[in-house]
């Protein structure tokens, strides 16, 4: 398929549009949208986030470089020492007081271990994990959400497309009562009006078939707008536009519902964290010293060791606001998860009852249509015998393409109606049956 593409390409001819199922359309979408993508980057911020907050548990090491130069006699004196250049000669009173000019170049390098910290990096640790686990709440939704944009865009690109083709059969159908209204002109058995009434009835039709070919333009864009392809990208849609019955599985959680009821965890997790912050630290430290008065010269070196107890002491009683802000915030949270809860099971309960409405709909708009297209052909076989008007053509004619337009929106509607209700269950995924 690909060379056959190819040689069209070099050959200067339109490519033939690949064939494209629902299933491989959100598929692609799935893997191209840039909402995917930057949900799936923000996933992986949150869990570097973590990563992050682990570092708590592991030493810090630092290097350290400088170059100072001075004749200040303590300097002098302490740095001679450090590079363990210090000579009898330098007892001297002369030489104390003016030791002249002394260069040292120090290196250092130091390590720090906090040893025990009251649990405040393992609550650093839990609040990083529960803001991962939000990101990837969000970045279900989003893969939730786009597989719905590309069942609507679809089926829609669907819908404009069979109403492009009963538009046309209109066209064709007012043409066919054209010629057979001149030809019962001709015999004398009606009169100009009734073919200047049919001219008008067809330039009517055509109208509908211009608006549905450029509606059909317009929805193949939005297909592939919601593909994150080039939105003159062409396709083959080859799932049918037909009524599909929603799963009967038991909901799953939706990620709003997972969002709240972490938000209400995070709150919680930020509380004990600011609690925490009152505690001290207990660190050791350890630092290696290298002092020489050239850069590349041989020098003196010496080491540290120390451990001791950090203790912030919270003055302003800020800690203490935190944790009462995030307190507040839980609760907060927790009202909204309940909130959720009820917008949730009230979605549910719309969706079931548009799918029904919707399936009820299919049926009575298929019926009327057999009974229009019945209807017209016995009206047509009348007005050939001059047994009836050309009102009563015309208003036949524009039932039929009423009645299929009512079918065809129905349809479109039953199938929408069904992936909103998987959508709503928590159970529309790239793999549901919904989109067969």
């Amino acid at each position: 398929m690909k060379r056959t593409l190819l040689l069209l390409s070099i050959a200067g001819l339109p490519a033939l549009a690949e064939p494209l199922t629902l299933r491989d359309a959100v598929k692609i979408a799935l893997e191209r949208h840039p909402s995917i993508e930057a949900a799936a980057a923000r996933t992986k911020a949150a869990v570097a986030r973590t990563e992050q907050a682990r570092s708590g548990y592991y030493p810090k090491l630092s290097y350290t470089e400088f170059v100072q130069g001075s004749n200040n006699p303590v300097f002098a004196f302490g740095s001679l020492l450090n590079q363990r250049r210090f000579s009898q000669a330098d007892f001297s009173i002369n030489k104390l007081n003016s030791p002249g000019f002394i260069a040292n170049f120090q290196s250092q390098v130091g390590v720090e271990q906090v040893l025990y910290d009251f649990g405040a990096t393992r609550q650093q640790v839990e609040t990083a994990a529960i803001g991962r686990k939000l990101s990837e709440e969000e970045e279900r939704f989003q893969r939730m959400q786009r597989v719905a944009a590309v069942a609507r865009a679809y089926s829609a690109v669907q819908l404009t497309k069979e109403n492009l083709e009963a538009a046309d059969a209109a066209v064709k159908s007012a043409e066919a009562d054209l010629q057979r209204a001149e030809a019962v002109r001709t015999a004398g058995m009606s009169t100009d009006a009734d073919v200047l009434s049919i001219r008008v009835h067809l330039a009517s039709t055509k109208e509908q078939a211009i608006r549905r070919k450029y509606d059909l333009q317009v929805a193949q864009a939005a297909l592939n707008e919601a593909l994150g392809l080039p939105l003159d990208t062409g396709h083959e849609l080859v799932t049918p536009l037909s009524v599909r019955r929603p799963g009967t599985g038991a909901p799953v959680a939706r990620p709003e519902q997972r969002q709240a009821e972490l938000a209400a965890d995070m709150a919680t997790a930020q509380r004990r964290s600011a609690r925490l912050s009152l505690y001290p630290q207990i660190v050791v430290r350890g630092m290696f010293e290298a002092d020489r008065y050239k850069f590349v010269a041989d020098g003196g070196t010496n080491w540290f060791f120390g451990a001791g107890l950090r203790w912030n002491f919270d003055t302003a009683g800020s800690a203490n606001r935190k944790a009462d802000e995030a307190a507040q915030m839980a609760a907060a949270a927790r009202a909204s998860k309940r909130q959720v809860d009820a917008a949730v099971e009230l979605q549910v309960t719309q969706a079931k009852a548009a799918v029904g409405a919707a399936t009820e709909r299919v049926e009575v708009a298929q019926a009327a249509v057999a009974q229009a297209e019945e209807s017209l052909r016995i009206i047509k076989n009348r007005y050939e015998a001059g047994l009836t008007t050309i009102n009563d053509l015309l208003r036949n004619e524009t039932a039929l393409l009423e009645a299929r337009t009512r079918r065809l929106a129905a349809i479109y509607e039953q199938r929408i109606a069904a992936v909103e209700l998987e959508l709503a269950a928590g159970r529309l995924t790239g793999d549901s049956d919904v989109l067969n």
